[in-house]
This record gives C-alpha cells, sequence and structure tokens, in this order.
C-alpha cells in the first residue's frame, strides 16, 4: 500500500492551529522534511489504485516527472514555511502547509479524477493567504481568485467527463488536443498557468494577498499547471506560440509597474512562458528545460518574493516610488534579494543559467528561429525589471530616508536557504540533472554559451543605465496600469449596470406607453362593439344568406 507525502501534509496542517510555541514550529518544520523523505522512499510504478463506478483510480504513481515536481513542491513547503515561522497567525501556517501538500498530491495523481479533487483543493485552500490580509481589498482580490481557479476546475471536470465518455478512461498520461475533451483540460490548465488573455487573476490578486501569502503563492499553482502541460501536452505546436507570447508581452507592463510584487507577478508569466515554450517544443530537452526550469522557478521566484516581503514589513511600501537607500539597513536582505536576481536573469553560476539554456538548446534545435529571438528578447527583458529594475529601486535609486531593522532571523534563513540552492544547481548543474525525467547529453558552461550570456545581460544592463541616466527610463509613479483584468473589474460591471439602469427606463418610455395606448385601443373597440352592430344579435335569415355567400364565393374562386 503506498502512501502519499501530499496526505501527510494536508492532515499534518490540521494539528498545527492546536499547538502552540516551539511545538508547532517543530511540527511545521517537521512535515516538509518527513514529506521529502517519505517520497524518496516511495519505489517507482503506480499502487492503491481501486475502482469507482468501473473506473480505475491511481491516487499516488511515482515516476522520474512527478518525483521532480513534488521534491519541488516539498522544497517551496519547507523554505515558505520557515519564512513564516514569526507569524502567530496559525490559520496561515496551516493552510501553507495544506496548500503544499495540494500541489505534491496534484504532481502524484496517476488519474485525471485524483488530479481534479488536488486541482480544486489547491485553488481553496490557497484563497485563504489572500483573504489572511484582511481588508476589502483583500477580500474582493481573494473572491476574484476563488472564481478564477472554481472556472479552471470546472473546465478540467467537464474534459474529463468527455474522456470518459469517449471511451478513454481516468488515466492521467499524454493526452495530447485528440478532442473536444482534451481541449477542455488544456483550457484549464491555460487559467491556471497564466496563458495570454487568462493570466489577470495572477497580477491582480498575488500583490493583494498577505507578505508571507504572496511568497507561498508563488510556487505552487501556477508550477502545477505546468507539471500538467508537461504530463499531458509535450510536443503541442501551439503551446509554442502561446509561450513565446508569454515571455515578451508581460516585459512592458513589469517596466512601468510601480508596485514591485506586481512587477514580480508579471515576471512569473514570463518565466512560464519559458516553460510552456519548452513544453510545447517536445522531446528530451524541451521538457527537461521546462522541468527545470519550473523546480528552479519555485526557489528563485520565492526568493524574490522573500525579499520584497521584507521590506513591506519592515517599511509598509513595495512601492518603487517610495522606496530607495534600503542597502544601508538591510545589507542582508539585498545581498540575498540581488542573489534572486541573478538567478532569474540567468547569470552564469546561478540557477537560471543552468535552466533556461535548456529551454533555448531545445528550441535552437528545431530551428524555431522566430521563437529563439522571441525568448533571447524576453530574456533581456527579464534582467532589466527583475534583474535590474527590482534591487535598484527598492535598496539603491534615490535614498528615501528609511532607516529600519533588517529582516526577521527566520525570514534571512529562508532567503539564505533559498540562496544556496540557487548557487547550488547554477554551479553543479549535472548534480540537478540527473534528477530531469529524461536522459540528455547537455553541458550549459561552453565558451560560446557564457560569452553570448554575458554580452546579452552587458548589453541590457548598459541599455537600462542610459534609460536611468537620460531620464528615458519610465519614472516610478503611482499609477494603475490597465490590463485584462479591466474586463470584469470595469467593463462587465460598467454594462451591467448601465443595463440596469438601461431597462427601467425603457419600461418607463416605451413599454408603458404601449400598453396604456393598447388598454385605450382595446376598450375603444370593446365600446363601439357593445354599442354598434359587430356584436349585435343578427335574425336567422341574414345569417343563413351570409353563409350562403361567403361559400359561394370561396367555390367560384377555387373554380376559376
Amino acid at each position: 500500500m503506498m502512501t502519499s507525502p501530499a496526505l501527510l501534509l494536508i492532515v499534518g496542517a490540521a494539528g498545527v492551529p492546536l499547538l502552540r510555541g516551539r511545538l508547532r514550529q517543530a511540527l511545521i518544520l517537521s512535515l516538509p522534511v518527513a514529506g521529502l523523505v517519505m517520497l524518496w522512499l516511495l519505489p517507482e510504478g503506480t499502487s492503491a489504485s481501486f475502482a469507482l463506478f468501473g473506473l480505475e483510480l491511481t491516487p499516488v504513481r511515482v515516476d522520474a516527472l512527478s518525483r521532480l515536481f513534488a521534491t519541488g513542491f516539498l522544497v517551496a513547503a519547507l523554505l515558505t514555511s520557515i519564512y513564516a515561522l514569526h507569524l502567530r497567525d496559525s490559520l496561515q501556517q496551516a493552510v501553507i502547509l495544506a496548500y503544499a501538500g495540494t500541489a505534491v498530491g496534484g504532481a502524484l495523481a496517476g488519474d485525471l479524477l485524483t488530479l481534479f479533487v488536488f486541482w480544486e483543493l489547491a485553488g481553496l485552500s490557497s484563497a485563504f493567504l489572500i483573504w489572511a490580509g484582511r481588508t476589502e481589498r483583500s477580500y474582493r482580490a481573494g473572491m476574484r481568485y476563488l472564481i478564477a481557479q472554481l472556472i479552471s476546475g470546472l473546465l478540467l471536470l467537464a474534459g474529463t467527463a468527455l474522456r470518459v465518455q469517449e471511451g478513454h478512461g481516468l488515466e492521467f498520461s499524454y493526452l495530447g488536443l485528440n478532442g473536444p475533451g482534451d481541449a477542455l483540460i488544456l483550457a484549464a490548465v491555460g487559467i491556471k498557468c497564466a496563458f495570454p488573455l487568462l493570466h489577470a487573476w495572477l497580477t491582480d490578486t498575488y500583490p493583494e494577498a498577505t507578505v508571507v501569502g504572496t511568497v507561498v503563492l508563488s510556487p505552487f499553482t501556477t508550477k502545477l499547471a505546468v507539471y500538467v502541460l508537461a504530463r499531458g501536452f509535450p510536443g503541442t505546436e501551439m503551446l509554442i506560440w502561446v509561450g513565446a507570447a508569454m515571455t515578451v508581452f508581460p516585459i512592458f507592463y513589469a517596466v512601468i509597474e510601480n508596485d514591485l510584487r506586481r512587477v514580480l507577478a508579471y515576471s512569473m508569466i514570463n518565466q512560464l512562458g519559458f516553460m510552456v515554450a519548452g513544453v510545447g517544443v517536445g522531446g528530451a530537452l524541451g521538457v527537461n528545460g521546462a522541468s527545470a526550469h519550473a523546480v528552479a522557478d519555485m526557489v528563485f521566484k520565492s526568493l524574490l518574493f522573500m525579499a520584497m516581503g521584507a521590506v513591506l514589513l519592515r517599511t509598509g511600501t513595495v512601492k518603487g516610488s517610495e522606496l530607495g537607500g534600503l542597502y544601508k539597513s538591510m545589507p542582508q536582505t539585498t545581498v540575498l534579494c540581488m542573489i534572486g536576481a541573478a538567478s532569474i536573469s540567468a547569470f552564469p553560476l546561478f540557477s537560471g543559467f543552468a535552466t533556461k539554456s535548456v529551454i533555448m538548446e531545445a528550441v535552437g534545435q528545431e530551428h524555431r528561429t522566430v521563437v529563439w529571438l522571441l525568448l533571447l528578447f524576453a530574456s533581456a527583458g527579464v534582467f532589466h525589471h527583475a534583474g535590474i529594475k527590482i534591487p535598484y529601486f527598492a535598496f539603491f535609486a534615490h535614498d528615501r530616508g528609511l532607516r529600519v531593522a533588517e529582516a526577521p532571523l527566520n525570514m534571512r534563513v529562508a532567503m539564505t536557504m533559498a540562496a544556496v540552492i540557487c548557487v547550488g544547481i547554477g554551479v553543479a548543474p549535472n548534480l540537478f540533472y540527473e534528477l530531469l525525467p529524461h536522459t540528455m547529453d547537455y553541458a550549459p558552461y561552453t565558451t560560446p554559451h557564457v560569452i553570448n550570456q554575458l554580452q546579452l545581460l552587458l548589453l541590457a544592463s548598459m541599455a537600462f543605465t542610459l534609460l536611468v541616466r537620460t531620464g528615458l527610463y519610465p519614472p516610478e509613479l503611482r499609477s494603475v496600469n490597465v490590463d485584462a483584468d479591466v474586463v470584469y473589474r470595469r467593463a462587465l460591471p460598467s454594462a451591467w449596470h448601465a443595463l440596469s439602469r438601461a431597462v427601467p427606463r425603457l419600461h418607463r418610455t416605451v413599454v408603458t406607453p404601449l400598453r396604456h395606448r393598447a388598454a385605450a385601443l382595446w376598450e375603444t373597440t370593446v365600446r363601439s362593439s357593445v354599442n354598434g352592430r359587430v356584436i349585435a344579435p343578427w335574425p336567422t335569415h341574414s345569417m343563413v344568406w351570409w353563409a350562403v355567400l361567403l361559400l359561394g364565393g370561396v367555390l367560384l374562386l377555387a373554380l376559376l
């Protein structure tokens, strides 16, 4: 009987609010560690299968791909749990473990129904991290977030039902785009993976979560969606272009955005685009690159969100227009943030260089020149807004005179552990490659590759410096940038309110007068009929003559 580490985290999370002090902290830290041990003791294969309504369910399926993602989720659970140790809010601490458990359960799911259960539980549990802000903004953002997650779940369930109806069963393996059920499942994944035009829920809601909540949201939901893509849709041509679009358009939003946590949310979409493109290319390099970059992103993106969370905790803001000079009072957080920035920017010796290069190599081997150039542009763009803008405007730029305490010890420990992982993957990538689902012969540290990457980063940094020095760089201003969420936050409500006002007005100006006129006409007709000859009694012989005349007229017309 195979036991899932997902259940360990979910059941164990229920005990967090029951404990206090050191016992609670010990439970919080021991659950992810125990989950990792349990995961790596599980043999490869499927077990614990059972039948339900004639369909076979496989709650746990372990192979290289599922073990890699589950490991990443458990590591992220450990890092975020350490980051949240200072909280007195036991609900947030419990939700972190439960949420991580749903991601692990989804990664280990061997059938679509089990995947659906964890898919929905992930959306429901993570919404509490937004509501934990206990403000009107966080409540509304949490509701919008939950609606997006529920729509995704309904699409997944409908797609699963159609596949079962078509006779494909519940097995969760390669799906492809062979029917309407597969298309619905891809649409469900597209929402959680923040495909273009389906992405606004992410940038709308992540910055409204608590200091810890935003950190916890970053590694799980979207990476679970990447896992489903890697499992079910590798080599799907459409995903190459979807991924390329995802890497490019967030750059322009991130450059003009003032809220640095929202900058990182756009940066997340950018990085997801690389993963989606890698899955679209398929093959060993494509799937390996997407999987490796997803796991690396769980760490370096969490590190960047952790740094911004520490800034928000100490200063009360993450607006670029209100920050600057924090390196003087938060030097350790500054250094750790710069390690995260170097990792996401794919500097040599950092994790992003070792993982993103695999995707670029996969695209290059397929001779996708246009896509490769778009990804190259996006690589320069992410260095511009995440590698430079985040640390520059938060810790350097104009000194605002903010003198605050360094981040709490547990936050610095979590950030340090994440930074060590980022450097470890970058320095010894071959050890990390051993965990990937497919065997590959790839060396990231070749002279041409290193030189080309350094040239790209140097030119991007020179461009940023030139724009800032000449005043052409968009200034950090208090503003609201219009994105796709304007449709459901402004356009649809405005249209509904306009329709609500128009219907009564139409009723007053059109329907009511017509009703009055119809009533008057009916009354006039009835009155004239009663007083006139229309309904007066006719003699019998007159009725006979009229009947004869009408019948004769009909016969005459028929004979003509």
